[in-house]
């Protein structure tokens, strides 16, 4: 019976282990998750901003005179079709 209740006080002397690394990796998870979701945010803003300018790049770029034919075709087409999306609205503005 000793025998029993020495391998029982192992055995939950282990557990007590085991449920403390279980905390210590709920919370290093959450921590991680938590930077990694950080990360991303930064991720996207860096993003957004290099688009942005990259677009100031190219308005830089046309207003000196320095675009080449390729991105004056492309400017072109872009106004092109804000004209042709605002024309669309006049239009469904007209049929009301």
């Amino acid at each position: 019976m000793s025998n029993l209740i020495e391998h029982i006080g192992i055995v939950n002397e282990k557990l007590q282990v085991l449920i403390k690394q279980y905390q210590i990796l709920q919370k290093e998870n959450y921590r991680l998750k938590q930077e990694l979701e950080r990360t991303k945010l930064r991720e996207q803003s860096t993003a957004e901003k290099a688009a942005s300018l990259q677009k100031q790049v190219e308005i830089a770029r046309i207003s000196s005179g320095d675009a080449g034919q390729e991105v004056k075709a492309e400017l072109e087409k872009r106004i092109n079709a804000y004209i042709k999306e605002i024309d669309q609205c006049i239009a469904m503005l007209s049929n009301q």
